[in-house]
């Protein structure tokens, strides 16, 4: 048995749309390996790295201190919390009171510590620790701007009541200038080092590629003296506390990276 199929002739529109399938399947196909992934482009390696010298600079500035920290505490021991909170308070008020009338403002008087400590005696031949008493003790930084009354304020809080003078700390308050000058000093030093060696290598610097700084301020503290040339205590009242601010310094440096052809 055979089975025949007939199929019609196409017309004008039939045979215009067959065409636009065929058209449009080559579009696809032609279309298909802008799809897939691209090669990335490769560097050109006709521009040659820049050439460079790298050096570092400093520069430092020496300048007198116009500010002074200091460090004073009471510390008092007692057999109660209570006795040893009253008596502590009563000598630092005298201390802060000492500070203010050397001329140092309330903004600049701050309390640093307060604290409170149990005291034992562990020498009971092995039984446990006996309390004794209680340790309390409070302390303030205060920021001296007058140097010249700075003697004045360290022996009258030691006259009002300090138990201690834990150090002094002499500062520039605005180094800002000093930082600027200190800035250009590196920068000549730096370039100075980077021409010597330019004119070593037979070329010249061209222009700069990088720069980077540190900014090292260093304080100078000094030690406290109460004692004269014997090692005796020498009187309060009569040889006052003597001070010496002495310098500090502000140094920077610079990192530098200079183009050379």
């Amino acid at each position: 048995m055979s089975t025949t199929v007939t199929i019609p002739a196409l017309g004008t529109r039939g045979r215009l749309a067959i065409a636009g399938v065929a058209t449009a399947s080559l579009f696809v196909i032609a279309g298909i390996p802008a799809l897939s992934p691209r090669s990335s482009l490769a560097v050109d390696s006709s521009t040659p790295a820049p050439h460079t010298i790298s050096v570092s600079g400093t520069g430092n500035v020496i300048l007198s201190p116009d500010v002074a920290d200091l460090q004073l505490g009471v510390t008092i021991t007692r057999s109660t919390v209570k006795a040893a909170r009253a008596d502590a308070a009563t000598a630092m008020t005298g201390v802060i009171a000492a500070l203010k009338s050397a001329g140092i403002a309330d903004k600049d008087i701050k309390t640093s510590v307060l604290n409170l400590q149990p005291q034992y005696d562990y020498s009971n031949g092995g039984n446990p620790p006996k309390l004794t008493g209680y340790v309390f003790s409070n302390a303030v930084s205060a920021t001296v701007r007058n140097l010249d009354s700075l003697g004045d304020a360290i022996d009258n809080a030691l006259a009002a009541g300090a138990t201690s003078l834990d150090g002094v700390t002499f500062r520039v308050d605005d180094e800002t200038k000093a930082e600027a000058q200190a800035r250009t000093a590196a920068m000549a030093d730096a370039k100075a080092k980077a021409d010597a060696l330019a004119s070593a290598a037979g070329v010249s610097i061209t222009g700069v590629a990088s720069i980077s700084e540190t900014v090292a301020p260093t304080p100078y503290p000094i030690q406290y003296n109460a004692t004269d040339s014997a090692g005796a205590a020498a009187p309060l009242k009569t040889v006052p506390t003597p001070i010496q601010a002495g310098t500090n310094q502000v140094s920077v440096t610079v990192a530098v990276t200079y183009l050379i052809p």
